[in-house]
């Protein structure tokens, strides 16, 4: 039964329940399903992560390009610099390991041999110091260092702030103004800041590194023998009126005082070298030195007898520049109207906010001794409105070989179909009414007018000058006078500043004197006017004016007014102006005349030519004058520098034919040793056309 049962209940058990046979059997499809979704999936994850693989891949490569590009880049900029400094350190070490005299043995493959530096021909002449020699440097070739500053200039105690690298210009350009700034007031120290000239031999032998002024002459003097014991360096306050800087800083005691010591000690009178404004500077010296207590220095009427064998002036503006009155009156010059004709609007713009020129004239107009320079003589010496002594200057002349000296007159001969020059109109507003005859011009007078207040630079107290005490009507009244001379640009001047006119009216004069007799003219402020004073009364010593020639020299100016903007300069030089021809001598606004790029020939050569020639009213103990002038012939190569032959205002202190003339003198020759006058220009011939009473 049991096991009956058992089979029958097996056997109804199989009908209702597999078998495992059959088990297998009905599992099989479905393991085979899921193997098969398994695989769909494991295929679908795989193609993603395939998908996904390669966008990583793909960012991965983007990534590493960009790095790559970015590293390249990085790359390329660091060897770049690598190769520049690496290629310049290698030139300057095949400069240090070459011999000395490889740069000259290069020159000389290419021009042929260099003369012999003017100290070491005279040294094999047999030359030997002689003659004490003093230095008097002219305006902004003297260094000037801190010695008490505001909180911004910390740290730079006895530091230069002009000359030098002149750092801190770019460092700290606001503060660096406000301390080269004199007061508007009196000419002196602002309160807290004391600037003053540096000492020495250093003081004026290099303007910048590189930049050499007196470095050339003091080399080739200490050739012969000379050295600091028999060299002085007379440095002053370039910045100061004459006088002040006597009040402030006794350096015209102190140039007394050394010059005494020299001559003391030498048994030798000095030569005496002024250069520049330094010319002036010295013409003051000697009336101070001679004149009595407290106004001069008490040496007596002979002191310059006594110590003083001649004084060579180089580049003297005897004077007066025609340029300072663009300086003064619009704080520009040639180079600035260049720059407006080369990239016209850029200076107007100011984009940055600078302010540049506005801050130029606020600085230049304290400094009193710019005043100094303003031309001299009024009309009779520079010209009227339809006249001027040197109006046939031909701007386009023949050249002149080096060295090749030439009589009066010869410079210009034989041109005399060209157009002559209205230089007498110093400031025309307008190249039509530089041209046109003055009857022609109609001229409203300017000095009627009725000050105002130009709302427009109110703003402006930051870059002071005293334009912005004018009205719109002021500076129209200005442009309507059409044409200024000489006499009448004094007359503007005072009007457009008055306050810095006042203070140079304290120490300078411009004039003619009509009897030196009177006493007014024992005043210091006409004692740096060569036509309001007396040469002293030294019959033995010699004066020497020394210039460059051969260089277009700024004569007379076109002017505009300018767009009314916020702190604006109302006047501007037309940069627009031109000649239109290779012989015209306007160019950019400017009409130039034979000199050394600053000085005129009028100016340098005058008082030695006829104002001081034999015995005259201004010479009356008959001093004898000699003009030498340096024909300008510029540097052959690159390798040359600034050349030997220049006759630039600057750069004719390394010229080795004037070199030589002073070495000479302060060697024991006289200016007939010398050979007299050597004269290119037609200095004589535009002398003798000035009616001046001697």
């Amino acid at each position: 039964m049991p096991a009956a049962r058992r089979k029958k209940h097996d056997g109804g058990g199989n009908s209702k329940k597999p078998t495992t046979s059959n088990q297998q059997q009905q599992q099989q499809p479905a393991s085979k399903t899921d193997d098969k979704f398994k695989t769909q999936k494991t295929e679908k994850e795989e193609t993603t992560d395939a998908s996904n693989n390669n966008n990583n891949n793909n960012i991965n490569n983007l990534k590493k390009k960009k790095k790559r590009s970015k590293r390249s880049c990085i790359d390329n900029c660091c060897w770049s610099i690598g190769f520049i400094c690496s290629t310049w350190w290698f030139l300057l070490f095949l400069y240090s390991a070459m011999p000395a005299s490889f740069p000259q043995y290069v020159t000389e493959a290419i021009t042929g041999p260099m003369p012999d530096p003017p100290g070491v021909k005279l040294d094999k002449e047999g030359l030997k110091a002689k003659h004490p020699v003093v230095f008097v440097p002219g305006i902004v070739t003297g260094g000037l260092e801190l010695w008490e500053g505001r909180p911004c200039m910390d740290g730079l105690f006895r530091k230069r702030l002009w000359g030098g690298t002149f750092g801190e210009v770019y460092k700290r350009p606001l503060c660096w103004i406000d301390h080269m700034s004199l007061d508007n007031e009196t000419g002196l120290d602002p309160p807290g800041v004391r600037v003053r000239p540096v000492s020495g031999l250093v003081a004026a032998d290099y303007f910048a590194a590189g930049y050499f002024v007196w470095a050339v002459l003091i080399a080739n003097l200490a050739r012969i023998g000379y050295e600091e014991k028999n060299m002085y360096m007379a440095a002053y306050d370039w910045r100061l009126s004459f006088q002040n800087t006597e009040v402030r800083d006794q350096a015209l005691s102190r140039m007394k005082s050394n010059i005494e010591l020299m001559v003391a000690t030498s048994g030798e009178k000095v030569v005496v070298i002024p250069h520049s404004m330094g010319v002036l500077y010295f013409l003051h010296f000697m009336k101070w030195v001679e004149s009595p207590a407290p106004m001069g220095g008490g040496g007596g009427s002979n002191w310059c007898a006594k110590h003083i064998k001649a004084a060579m002036n180089i580049g003297g503006p005897f004077l007066g520049l025609p340029k300072i009155v663009a300086g003064l009156f619009s704080a520009e010059a040639k180079d600035i109207a260049v720059a407006r004709a080369v990239a016209p609007g850029v200076l107007d713009l100011d984009i940055f906010g600078f302010q540049t020129l506005q801050h130029a004239m606020r600085m230049t107009r304290t400094w009193d001794s710019t005043m100094s320079l303003i031309p001299k003589g009024g009309d009779a010496i520079w010209g009227t409105l339809d006249w001027a002594p040197d109006a046939d200057h031909v701007c386009v002349a023949k050249k002149i070989k080096k060295n090749e000296t030439q009589t009066a007159g010869e410079n210009g001969a034989g041109f005399d179909d060209f157009k002559s020059h209205n230089y007498g109109r110093i400031i025309s507003f307008g190249k039509d009414v530089a041209d046109l005859h003055s009857s022609k011009v109609e001229r409203v007078d300017f000095k009627d007018a009725v000050k105002g207040n130009n709302f427009a630079n109110k703003s402006c107290r930051d870059v002071w000058n005293e334009y912005h005490e004018m009205g719109v009507g002021d500076i129209k009244a200005v442009a309507d006078y059409k044409a200024f001379t000489v006499e009448s640009v004094l007359e503007l001047l005072e009007f457009v500043a008055p306050r810095m006119m006042k203070r140079g009216g304290a120490h300078y004069s411009y004039g003619i004197a009509d009897n030196l007799n009177d006493k007014k003219y024992e005043h210091y402020k006409y004692w740096s006017n060569p036509l309001e004073t007396r040469l002293p009364n030294a019959p033995e010593m010699e004066i020497f004016s020394m210039y460059g020639v051969g260089l277009p020299t700024e004569r007379s100016y076109v002017y505009k007014s300018s767009p009314a903007a916020e702190c604006y300069i109302p006047f501007q030089i037309d940069a627009s102006a031109d000649g239109g021809n290779d012989q015209g001598c306007l160019r950019s606004g400017v009409y130039s005349v034979d000199g050394d790029e600053t000085v005129p020939v009028l100016s340098a050569g005058f008082m030695c030519a006829k104002g001081w020639r034999g015995k005259t009213r201004f010479n009356p103990s008959g001093i004898k004058t000699y003009v030498k002038e340096y024909n300008h012939a510029p540097p052959a190569t690159l390798l040359e520098g600034r050349g030997t032959q220049s006759g630039n205002h600057v750069d004719i202190m390394g010229n080795f034919a004037l070199i030589e003339d002073i070495i000479r003198v302060a060697a024991g020759a006289t200016g007939n040793d010398l050979g007299g006058d050597q004269v290119y220009s037609d200095i004589f011939k535009w002398s003798e056309r000035i009616k001046l009473r001697l």
